[in-house]
């Protein structure tokens, strides 16, 4: 039996409205996804929701408030989504290509391809992206780079994109995935990501591309680390696998930190990534390991910031 109905048919992936699910938190809603459409990132802006699909780089949007969705961005030949992140003044969706080794951009408005970029075509994962001031920066979790797509003072999108290469404490696991999430200070001016391998967080100077640990109190780490999000001095990182979302305490230089809490949800079932939307995050699950057929369910859960 399904565990939320689906509106319409798949083609058209409207659904029904969000619903609370959880008797332990009343506050717990639940956002069905289109089935089978395995998704990973999540960007929001007002109370609109982008979700892009790992294997076919399809964009699903949706308002928070209703849970009514459909396709923005159509499946694309060789396009994945992993990451994705929105600049809401310019209206602009920016995409993690994954084993691509490609960034994408469109238009959040009408899902029309504004850019592409080619950053690798070596071993790679582009996984996440961060939009700041100056740019969009997106992490490779295969090596030790940051991709810079340059943004003009004005909003005009560099028709090139720059290689950063991280140095520092930052020591890269080949094989495996190390670079995940990513955020950004206010101004800029200083980039954290977290390395889901070792479960360690760095701060990256985006001039530079020195890394430097965030050392977090009493031998503490976040294994599994996967979508961050920087809110005043807490961090937050969603540890997928093991369906817990960490708080961090950072201190005022981001040179140290202590966890403070870690949160649980029967509604998580490995939640890759989040953002906000007022006191409310939500998360996309992700979950990974399960047997995906056409008919397997997805969705978003929203639970309140600790």
């Amino acid at each position: 039996m399904k565990r939320f109905a689906i509106l319409a048919s798949a083609a058209i992936f409207a659904v029904l409205a969000i619903v609370p699910v959880s008797a332990k938190d009343p506050a717990t809603t639940i956002i069905p996804l289109p089935d089978g459409f395995r998704p990973e990132g999540i960007a929001i802006s007002g109370d609109t929701f982008y979700v892009g699909s790992i294997p076919t780089g399809a964009i699903y949007s949706g308002s928070l408030r209703t849970g009514q969705g459909e396709v923005l961005v159509e499946a694309q030949p060789g396009r994945a989504a992993i990451g994705v992140a929105i600049d809401s003044k310019q209206k602009r969706l920016f995409v993690a290509g994954g084993g691509t080794g490609d960034g994408y951009i469109y238009d959040a408005s009408t899902g029309a391809n504004l850019a592409h970029y080619d950053f690798t075509s070596s071993t790679t994962f582009i996984n996440d992206v961060v939009v700041t001031r100056d740019g969009a920066w997106f992490t490779d979790s295969r090596n030790a780079v940051l991709y810079h797509v340059p943004i003009s003072p004005s909003g005009q999108l560099s028709s090139e994109f720059e290689t950063l290469p991280l140095t520092g404490d930052l020591v890269v696991t080949p094989g495996v995935n190390n670079l995940n999430g990513i955020d950004a200070t206010p101004n800029g001016k200083t980039l954290i990501a977290v390395q889901s391998n070792t479960g360690l967080l760095f701060t990256i100077d985006p001039e530079t591309g020195v890394t430097s640990e965030i050392v977090l109190a009493n031998g503490e780490s976040v294994p599994n680390g996967d979508g961050i999000l920087l809110q005043g001095k807490s961090l937050y990182v969603i540890q997928n696998r093991l369906n817990l979302l960490a708080k961090i305490d950072l201190a005022p230089d981001l040179s140290s930190g202590e966890v403070v809490s870690r949160t649980g949800n029967e509604e998580f079932d490995v939640p890759s990534t989040f953002d906000s939307a007022g006191r409310m995050l939500y998360f996309v699950n992700a979950r990974f390991g399960v047997t995906v057929t056409p008919d397997t369910e997805y969705w978003i859960t929203g639970i309140r910031r600790p």
